[in-house]
């Protein structure tokens, strides 16, 4: 049911750097929303305004998500994952390259935050297909003890792709004055991204089919309607996918984009200081989230992935003290130990959520279940902080909200089964055909069974 080491390592890579590239594109738009959209396309706006705006225009990225998740979702379980991986990259690299190219409020007045919203709703589309189908090639061309370790590698494709946007930004931000940065020097980057997706493609192109996509499709097994069997067949595992995600993307957007609005604004620090925590930070996820889908496999993905809310919920209330001191080691020890309970997450997440759902239905049930959380979680979190401070004044009630959100990640927990041991082969044989998930042990109906 697996293919070769080396084939397994090629699927990795080209889902990896695919992955960085995509996240690249999409980081690229929402570190700039923070730094360069709210004075280039939202001028006519107060500061606080301005940068809700910017923060409104990013969240409709969000919105597309869900939407690219049921449509490559589709396509995903019908034609093959290989394919919709390649069309996910081209789709995202054009978006980033054109949003490099558009005018700003000055040149063409509303026309120019109009088309900013409809790119950063096209990248969603893509980055929405993205995630289910390069996580599902890693684990489905890999051997079943290491599908946690296989799958957090598209995971890694987050902290690298926002150590590259991050990256070239403050660098470019640093080597040239304000005026030169706001005027050009910002689109570079979102240039770059369509010379670096024909490298993408060349990657993706060279891999094989996932081996048991390809025995579905010999099996006669494919799903009409994949979407409407999700909804049907296992509505307990989008519920647990979804809140097991929310408090993820609070947390991980609370402590990577909103720490660019209030260190700048009401710390009054160069963007430089957040930026450049939050790099060092990322710069460690590399290495720590397959670590931690390396841990799900010897110990269980619930216990990683809860070992991380704990953490962050603990943090957030050190996270903004340090922040308010002001100095950049101990800003630097706020962003670096969020983001390591961050990766205790985000290390087993992937395989959690793509284990809950039956070969023939995987594309689609994961890529749902993801996806659509990413609105009531990543697209919401960076506003509500803003307008929490705004209202309350105080950093414990941004804190509080994110806790919140974590609790509702662990509830997503507690109600789903330990998935480390279910057998993803088992469904694809006739007698598994009718979309159960087995346990690998017994090759019967298995601990996800009331998923199903």
């Amino acid at each position: 049911m697996t293919s070769s080491t080396p084939q397994t390592r090629r699927v990795i890579l080209a889902s990896l750097i695919g992955t960085s590239l995509e996240w690249y594109d999409f980081f690229l738009y929402t570190t700039a929303s923070t730094v360069v959209f709210a004075k280039l396309f939202f001028p006519t706006l107060d500061p606080f305004n301005a940068t809700m705006a910017a923060l409104t225009a990013n969240a409709v990225a969000f919105v597309a998500r869900p939407l690219g998740g049921i449509v490559f979702g589709h396509f995903g379980d019908r034609v093959g994952r290989k394919t919709v991986l390649v069309v996910t990259l081209l789709v995202m690299g054009v978006s980033t390259f054109l949003i490099g190219l558009l005018p700003g409020y000055a040149t063409i007045g509303v026309a120019a935050p109009i088309l900013l919203a409809v790119l950063r709703f096209v990248q969603g589309l893509g980055l929405g297909g993205e995630w289910g189908g390069a996580v599902i090639m890693s684990m489905e061309h890999g051997g079943g003890r290491r599908r946690g370790f296989n799958a957090s590698w598209p995971q890694v494709g987050v902290p690298a792709g926002y150590v590259l946007a991050t990256g070239l930004l403050a660098i470019l931000s640093f080597a040239q004055s304000d005026a030169a940065f706001l005027s050009w020097g910002w689109r570079i980057p979102f240039l770059l991204s369509g010379a670096l997706v024909f490298v993408g493609l060349w990657v993706r192109l060279k891999i094989t089919e996932s081996p048991l996509f390809t025995e579905v499709e010999q099996q006669g097994a494919k799903a009409r309607m994949p979407l409407v069997e999700v909804l049907r067949t296992h509505p307990r595992a989008l519920l647990s996918a979804f809140t097991a995600r929310i408090g993820v993307d609070v947390a991980f957007y609370t402590f990577t984009v909103y720490i660019m609005v209030y260190i700048t604004q009401q710390l009054d620090l160069e963007r430089s200081v957040a930026l450049n925590a939050v790099l060092i930070g990322s710069a460690l996820q590399l290495g720590l989230i397959p670590l931690f889908g390396a841990l799900s496999d010897r110990i269980g993905r619930r216990p990683v992935y809860l070992m991380g809310v704990i953490g962050a919920a603990v943090w957030v209330f050190a996270f903004f003290p340090l922040l308010d001191s002001r100095s950049f080691p101990l800003i630097a020890l706020a962003a670096v130990v969020a983001l390591i309970t961050h990766a205790a997450m985000y290390g087993p997440q992937a395989a959690f959520i793509a284990e809950l759902f039956s070969t023939r239905l995987r594309y689609s049930g994961a890529s749902m279940g993801y996806q659509v959380a990413g609105i009531a979680g990543g697209a919401l979190a960076p506003l509500i902080a803003l307008q929490l401070f705004e209202t309350y004044g105080t950093t414990v009630a941004v804190s509080l909200y994110v806790v919140a959100a974590l609790a509702v990640t662990a509830l997503g927990l507690s109600i789903a089964p330990e998935t480390r041991d279910v057998d993803l082969a088992a469904d694809v044989t006739p007698e598994g055909l009718d979309g159960t998930p087995r346990n690998r042990q017994s090759g019967l109906p298995g601990q996800v069974g009331p998923f199903a």
